[in-house]
């Protein structure tokens, strides 16, 4: 396999880390082809210097690295497995680096199915959202063997400025499960306490500026963006935190581990997106919760804001 900037590049999923990170490889001096179902969003990198591919086998017949950033399992499934997938036409030498947050159970069933046909199936999900992506500053949890990660290393470089080596495959979907488990339930945890204040007659800067000083300041830290109602400021949307809240509560299940808050806050997700919020911002969660209680939380004052 060609090494560094040599290596050819097949990008499938380019929604909105997607055509990020896939821009990202392009200014880096990569051949790139590019495949996403949406002629919008394949075109926005095509414009980039990109080759378009009508499929996942089409874009992966020539490539030595097929990169995916795509929203789940299911996605992941076909396009790797499918009729048109991926192992229809990668040569044996191959790596597929999946960007995408999946399951564990997932991983494991695509780590079988390439070695099958001789492909290295690498894990690799990502942190810090698009403004990260677009400037190449991504946190990037990694599960591979040793040798592989020196062969994807120039590729991770462009993309993200923390690379950790969570361990074979499989640990890099673990640590970015679990890191979404922790931001994504204290979201919940947080915007329950401003709401509860303001239910009981507080003004939540008022509240904020004594939390902050406190026992509690350490989640104090994020109400200023949950509590923002800055609903159309998309930087990650909360259908895909459902998606991902779901996906941790379950492997927990399936691991043995009781994990009350950590299913309650999925379920609320979840809700959120049956309720219509799911295009908006992961913090739109605070809608639901403001309809379930009655009472609507005013946003945080410049104040208040650390």
């Amino acid at each position: 396999m060609s090494q560094g900037r040599d290596q050819r590049v097949a990008f499938v999923g380019a929604g909105t880390m997607g055509a990020e990170m896939a821009k990202r490889l392009l200014h880096a001096g990569y051949d790139l082809s590019i495949c996403d179902p949406v002629d919008a969003a394949a075109i926005s990198v095509c414009d980039h210097g990109a080759i378009r591919a009508d499929t996942p086998a089409a874009a992966s017949d020539w490539a030595d690295i097929i990169a995916l950033s795509l929203p789940g399992p299911h996605e992941v499934e076909q396009v790797v497995t499918g009729t048109e997938g991926i192992l229809r036409a990668a040569d044996p030498a191959s790596i597929i680096i999946d960007f995408s947050t999946n399951a564990p159970t997932a991983v494991a069933s695509m780590v079988q199915a390439c070695a099958s046909e001789g492909v290295r199936f690498i894990d690799a999900p990502v942190s810090g959202g698009v403004a990260k992506a677009r400037t190449g500053e991504l946190s990037i949890m990694v599960g591979a063997e040793p040798g592989d990660i020196a062969t994807i290393q120039p590729i991770l470089d462009a993309l993200g400025e923390h690379i950790f080596h969570a361990g074979p495959t499989g640990a890099g979907t673990v640590a970015k499960l679990i890191n979404n488990q922790l931001f994504l339930g204290a979201a919940v945890l947080v915007q329950e306490a401003y709401l509860t204040g303001a239910a009981l007659g507080m003004d939540p800067s008022d509240l904020h500026t004594i939390v902050k000083a406190s026992s509690g300041g350490v989640y104090a830290k994020l109400a200023p963006l949950l509590l923002s109602r800055r609903f159309d400021d998309v930087i990650f949307r909360l259908d895909i935190a459902a998606k991902d809240a779901k996906l941790v509560a379950d492997a927990a299940t399936n691991a043995g581990v009781d994990a009350p808050l950590t299913r309650a806050a999925a379920d609320l997700y979840s809700d959120a997106v049956d309720a219509g919020f799911g295009a908006e911002v992961f913090h739109a969660t605070l809608k639901e919760l403001e309809r379930r209680a009655g009472v609507e939380v005013p946003a945080l004052t410049r104040k208040a804001t650390p």
